[in-house]
């Protein structure tokens, strides 16, 4: 019962702007970049969803909503893009104003597919990448496609170069280690007059990164953070050094000395099927919100 109040009370206070006309972020997946079920996986992980036992969720991604303005960002464009944007109409319809692409792994840009003559046919949606995704997409088919077509228009972002969306928000790339084997992958930092979000749905361990995540939590409102495995031989067989993703429980371990206020900004997303935290009454789900962080959750509303 306490965790049911709990996690009541958890839902309520954060679908709720602090106010009707402040902008806020959708949380529209929270997934690994194969989605929950993933293809393939005939394990009780994914027949839970198959037998009715849990639902399926989407891949991660994240939505900037400007209530005034009418204006909607999207940041990633997931194999899921088509449910998400139903989604995201229920909170602001109209033309999306532009996509942000974190790096070209597959959950994170094929997504633009949908875009194309074959689907959608949309005209100059503007999308945002780093100098090797932006040449990735304009020099390989299918994507270039998108371009001759002028189903979308590639705008070249730069490191830290802050971005002013409108006159409300601003968006600012910075790079992360990842596996960059066609592209440099970057988070964003999100930022309003009065907050600011960080989302890195992927990374590889915090040491390898040159900023502190210490001192960016300090720095923040909120941080939805890579939380793919949640621990140590999550795959069996598999060696994860290649996947090199902080483990939750890493995670936990190194903001286990800040206070309260502080680990509540904590986010974890973008989970592999075989991370419990993908089930919101695991055991281990319970586990991290009773250390003081929290797990996104899909269509969950943050404010800005």
């Amino acid at each position: 019962m306490r965790f049911v109040c709990g996690l009541l009370f958890f839902l309520f206070t954060s679908f709720h702007p602090a106010k009707e006309e402040d902008p806020y972020i959708v949380v529209l997946g929270i997934t690994q970049d194969a989605g929950y079920p993933q293809i393939g996986c005939d394990k009780d992980c994914c027949k839970k969803v198959y037998d009715k036992e849990t639902t399926r969720q989407m891949v991660s991604s994240i939505a900037i909503v400007d209530p005034v303005s009418k204006q909607k960002w999207i940041i990633d464009a997931t194999p899921d893009l088509s449910e998400q944007l139903q989604i995201l109409n229920k909170y602001q319809d109209g033309d999306i104003t532009g996509i942000f692409l974190t790096h070209a792994h597959i959950g994170h840009y094929t997504g633009l597919m949908y875009l194309g003559r074959e689907a959608m046919n949309a005209n100059k949606v503007p999308v945002y990448a780093m100098p090797r995704m932006y040449d990735f997409i304009k020099n390989n088919g299918p994507w270039s496609q998108l371009v001759t077509l002028n189903n979308i228009e590639l705008k070249k972002l730069k490191a830290d170069s802050v971005i002013k969306l409108n006159e409300r928000v601003s968006i600012e790339p910075l790079l992360v280690p990842h596996r960059d084997e066609f592209s440099e992958t970057v988070g964003y930092l999100i930022k309003t007059g009065t907050r600011s979000v960080l989302f890195i749905p992927d990374i590889d361990k915090w040491n390898k990164w040159e900023r502190s995540i210490g001192d960016l939590v300090k720095q923040n409102d909120y941080l939805l953070v890579d939380g793919t495995f949640y621990r140590e031989g999550e795959l069996p067989g598999r060696n994860m050094s290649e996947i090199p993703h902080p483990f939750v429980e890493e995670t936990m371990r190194l903001f286990a000395g800040f206070d309260t206020a502080d680990k509540r900004k904590i986010w974890f997303i973008h989970f592999n099927h075989t991370n419990p935290l993908i089930r919101v009454k695991s055991r281990e789900s319970k586990e991290v919100r009773d250390k003081g962080f929290n797990l996104a959750i899909q269509e969950q509303v943050l404010p800005l």
